[in-house]
């Protein structure tokens, strides 16, 4: 009955609704090709006038290429201007009443004069090496400050010794003040244990010494001025006739002095062609500077040859009438002669006070220019990456990726000199003439036949400076003086109480030691960020994984505004302290907070490294446009090739800071544009925003959108406070360590 209910379809009927599919299926295929059609038509019209519009923005931006180059390059004339200032500035400050430590000559006579001089107890010692810290700290500057093109090796060479000799001659002094002291040990002991303990404390320096007396052989733990820094010494020790020192200098002058200058093979190709090119400019100026000598003493001696023509013309004509001159000695010139050589005399004058103004002009131009040439090689050498590390020893500390901080803390066993006796008024000592002699533990020659029990290592606890931060537990290492390098090894036992500020550990002998720790442990930087703050002031915000710091620079001075540890606010000392960018850097490095990428820090970060040039190129135009523009970082910097930078740049006026949006520039050296895209979208593309150009400069690309008074506010920056946050941004690399 159900077969029978169904209706049975005919063919002629079956066929006709195939056929309505077909003809269905083609008309959807063939609305389909037509949309298709539509849109490729549609798709490459968008795309011919994309074509169209980015070929006249090239031609645009090729047509004033020129004119922007010129104008950015008189803008850049600050840097040449800054670094006259620095020069005269530093020149200035040698007119202090102490040594130059650039003269060769007083520095022999300063070093000669203070090793003459005996019997300087500790105290003395101290004040002297204020002044002489001052020097080694002037050399260093001075190294670090003056570009590298215009330090010749010779200069080098003179001021790491004048460094070195320095250095020696004040541990001399240190050795023996300490002599000395060590005499009057028993005047000086203690009315409880019989034994003497001394501490002398000042801004650089903390010494702790403790002469054994008694040779108790139960006392064996010995700590400091009621602290629990000092030694746990083995009883050989403990009956000898010893002192135990221990000097804790804030500054370190163990670990060897680093080259200022990179051997030019080990340079990145890109940074050798630049300086290549720096080279090939200045060598074609000091030819250019000997032709215009060489034209200027040929126009001098045909000046003076002619004035002798005109001598000897005159003592001829004297000479031939003699009579002639006496008959017209009392006569007068006539009056239109006068006039003549007056006019001639006028014009002479004039044409030589033009001369001078011209040659003037010249010789300052030369010099700016040739100031500009070194002041962008010193630039471009701060960004720079070696392409090999250096070799290390077995066990040596690798100082390429950790920095010493804390200062150094030499530990010594002594032999205990002749005490000072008094006889019948008198005090009579025996001077040794070998001075003061080290105590060797454990012996090299011994008999003993379990050396390792006998000489046990000794254990030592130090407090760490109050002003250094360390961000992980810090390392300990000890100085090999054979070698000349840092060792790893023969330390055991390290404890650190972060609380307390304590470090404990066991050494197998005594010797200079050092706490170091990882140099970029605050690399990469999570983001950063530069704003204005006012006139020639700004603030550098710096993320990383353990701190955020904000460094403020105003004028040519930097300070640590703020630091927070892991949301903690943390005072520093150096907080309120307005230093010159230099000496800020290196004081930052020495209280731990490093966020200055060394030559080899690309070999220990992860970095999205960026061409020099073109990182360079950035800084200056960023430094030129910070007094009214903030720049931050941008996650598509990554994103883009190392041939290009992206951050994010908006207009920073006071009253409308927060109504201006943030806009993405990239820029490549020589081009430079506002993206499309934004912070938050999904996808980078260099797609070009609407109704904006090209530019061949970051300065005129941000120039385009700014308002009149941002771009007058940039007119009127200070040359040396443009220089001193172009420094700060190539000495962090904000752009290739973030």
């Amino acid at each position: 009955m159900e077969t029978a209910g169904k209706k049975k379809i005919s063919k002629a009927e079956r066929l006709r609704l195939l056929q309505e599919e077909e003809e269905r299926r083609l008309k959807e295929e063939e609305e389909a090709r037509l949309k298709f059609e539509k849109e490729e038509q549609e798709r490459l019209e968008v795309q011919r006038i994309e074509k169209e519009k980015w070929y006249r923005l090239e031609k645009k931006d090729l047509e004033r290429r020129n004119e922007e180059f010129e104008e950015l390059t008189l803008l850049e004339g600050c840097f040449p201007e800054a670094e006259k200032l620095k020069r005269e500035t530093r020149a200035l400050a040698q007119c202090d009443g102490s040594p130059d430590p650039s003269n060769a000559q007083e520095m022999n006579t300063f070093i000669s004069l203070w090793g003459e001089e005996t019997n300087e107890t500790f105290k003395q010692v101290i004040e002297k090496s204020k002044l002489v810290l001052s020097l080694i700290e002037k050399l260093k500057l001075f190294l670090l400050e003056t570009p590298s093109c215009d330090l010749g090796d010779r200069t080098v060479a003179q001021h790491q010794e004048s460094i070195l000799r320095l250095q020696e001659l004040l541990s001399l002094k240190v050795d023996m003040a300490t002599e000395l002291l060590l005499r009057e040990a028993s005047t000086l002991a203690d009315l409880d244990s019989g034994n003497m303990e001394k501490k002398i404390q000042d801004e650089n320096v903390t010494l702790y010494v403790w002469a054994n007396l008694k040779k108790n052989p139960r006392y064996r733990s010995v700590k400091f001025s009621e602290t629990q820094i000092g030694f746990e010494i083995p009883k050989i020790l403990a009956t000898s006739n010893i002192a135990l020192r221990l000097l804790h200098t804030r500054y370190d002058h163990i670990t060897p002095l680093f080259p200022t200058t990179v051997p030019e093979e080990e340079r990145a190709p890109i940074v050798e062609e630049e300086f290549r090119k720096e080279k090939n400019t200045e060598k074609a100026l000091s030819t250019e500077k000997a032709l215009s000598t060489e034209r200027a003493v040929s126009a001098e001696r045909a000046v003076s040859a002619e004035r002798a023509s005109s001598a000897e013309k005159e003592a001829t004509s004297q000479d031939e009438e003699p009579e002639l001159k006496q008959d017209r000695e009392f006569s007068l010139v006539p009056e239109e002669e006068t006039k003549s050589e007056a006019l001639e005399d006028n014009e002479v004058q004039r044409t030589s006070d033009q001369e001078d103004e011209n040659t003037e002009a010249t010789r300052y131009e030369l010099e700016m220019r040739l100031l500009s040439e070194a002041v962008s090689a010193a630039q471009l050498h701060l960004v720079e990456n070696i392409v090999e590390l250096p070799d290390i020893n077995e066990n040596e500390a690798d100082l390429c990726h950790f920095s010493t901080l804390g200062g150094v803390y030499h530990l010594d066993i002594l032999e205990l000199p002749p005490q000072c006796k008094p006889v019948k008024g008198w005090v009579l000592v025996e001077i040794r003439q070998e001075g003061l002699q080290k105590f060797t533990y454990p012996p090299e020659n011994t008999d003993e036949p379990d050396p390792e029990n006998a000489f046990p290592p000794i254990e030592v606890t130090l407090e760490v400076h109050e002003n250094v931060i360390f961000f992980e537990n810090p390392q300990v290492i000890r100085w090999d003086a054979e070698g000349k390098f840092w060792r790893t090894d023969g330390i055991s036992s390290v404890v650190y109480n972060r609380e307390e500020r304590l470090i404990t550990f066991s050494l197998d002998t005594l010797g200079p030691v050092t706490l170091i720790q990882d140099t970029h442990i605050n690399m990469p930087y999570q983001s950063w960020e530069l704003r204005p703050l006012g006139v020639n002031w700004v603030v550098i915000t710096v993320t990383t994984l353990f701190a955020e710091l904000q460094i403020y620079i105003k004028e040519n001075l930097c300070m640590l505004a703020s630091i927070k540890l892991k949301d903690q606010e943390h005072v520093s000392h150096l907080e309120g302290k307005w230093m010159t960018p230099v000496p800020f850097i290196l004081a930052l490095k020495e209280a731990g907070l490093n966020i200055f990428p060394t030559v080899y820090s690309h070999f220990y970060v992860v970095i999205n490294n960026k061409v020099p040039m073109v990182e360079v190129k950035a800084y200056r135009q960023m430094a030129l446009l910070s007094s009214a523009f903030a720049f931050r970082w941008s996650k598509w910097n990554m994103a883009c090739s190392s041939t290009r930078v992206v951050f994010r740049v908006k207009e920073y006026l006071a009253e409308e800071a927060e109504d201006h949006l943030w806009a993405l520039l990239m820029f490549s050296g020589d081009r430079a544009q506002m993206l499309r895209i934004r912070e938050d979208s999904e996808a980078f593309s260099e797609a070009l925003k609407e109704e904006t150009e090209f530019h061949s400069t970051l300065y005129h690309m941000v120039k385009d959108s700014a308002s009149l008074e941002a771009m007058e506010k940039v007119r009127h920056s200070d040359c040396q406070f443009i220089d001193s946050v172009c420094h700060m941004l190539l000495s962090i690399r904000v752009l290739s360590f973030s």
